[in-house]
């Protein structure tokens, strides 16, 4: 959720104080989807698990759940500062930068990322060593956006606030293709599994259309980017000013990108 290219910066960088309300929103939105999929690959009792780019500590701890006091999970990521809250022997925290460090060593039975590798500039070398860290047969789970198959905030753009929420959106999305993420990244994680040398690859999306959570969501990202936007030309404080007091109403539909899901299973 939170690795990236550290040449080319980090969008949101997690350090920030919006990011912590991200990572709840993020959760709430997309946790019933990566735990639906992680049960349906049988993640059981006493399995090793490697979670990349975790952010914050919500995924590691559901996997810990699965895998129980004889399994295993690793959770890495640029900035472990997001998982200072996980107990110490549930799930072992370590830094690491999943396209440049090696992978660690024993082997998983399953290995997953969600909203990391369209933010790491090097997204082939980081898929790489992650299948490489799979045991025979382990399983690994990518989920990441594609801003390009929706790229509307508000994909029912019925007035004035709605277009000014695409506007700002899509001023959102120039930054993050500045800065190397790759906006149709998502519909190419099946066809990236199978060149991996996977089996049984399959995949499926989701995304929200509207809902709390995705107001909040909203609103921390707007004001974690809003020096960004005002500063490239891409919209003025007041009309940045104006949009969150449009979301603040909870009136607006504001969904968010696809979420693609892929999955396959190594020899």
């Amino acid at each position: 959720m939170a690795e990236h290219g550290a040449d080319r910066g980090y969008l949101l960088d997690n350090r920030q104080s919006e990011a912590g309300i991200r990572f709840g929103a993020l959760g709430e939105l997309f946790d019933p989807v990566t735990f639906r999929h992680v049960d349906q690959l049988g993640l059981s009792a006493g399995m090793r698990v490697w979670e990349v780019g975790a952010g914050g500590p919500s995924v590691p701890l559901g996997l810990a759940e699965r895998v129980g006091p004889a399994g295993q999970v690793l959770a890495t990521d640029i900035d472990v500062s997001w998982m200072s809250g996980i107990p110490g022997g549930v799930v072992e925290v370590r830094r690491h930068d999943v396209a440049v460090d090696p992978p660690p060593a024993g082997g998983f039975d399953l290995v997953h990322a969600r909203l990391v590798l369209v933010h790491v500039t090097d997204r082939a070398e980081a898929l790489r060593r992650m299948v490489q860290a799979l045991r025979p047969r382990g399983r690994l789970l990518l989920e990441d956006a594609d801003p390009g198959l929706q790229p509307l905030l508000c994909p029912d753009e019925s007035g004035p606030e709605q277009r000014l929420a695409n506007r700002l959106r899509s001023g959102f999305r120039a930054l993050m293709a500045q800065r190397g993420a790759d906006m149709a990244y998502g519909r190419t994680l099946p066809r990236l599994l199978r060149e991996a040398g996977l089996d049984d690859v399959r995949a499926d999306a989701y995304f929200p259309i509207t809902g709390p959570a995705c107001t909040v969501l909203e609103a921390a990202t707007v004001r974690q980017i809003r020096g960004l936007l005002v500063s490239e030309g891409l919209a003025t404080d007041e009309e940045v000013d104006r949009h969150l007091a449009n979301v603040a109403t909870g009136r607006l539909d504001l969904a968010t990108a696809p979420m693609v899901s892929a999955w396959g299973r190594r020899p």
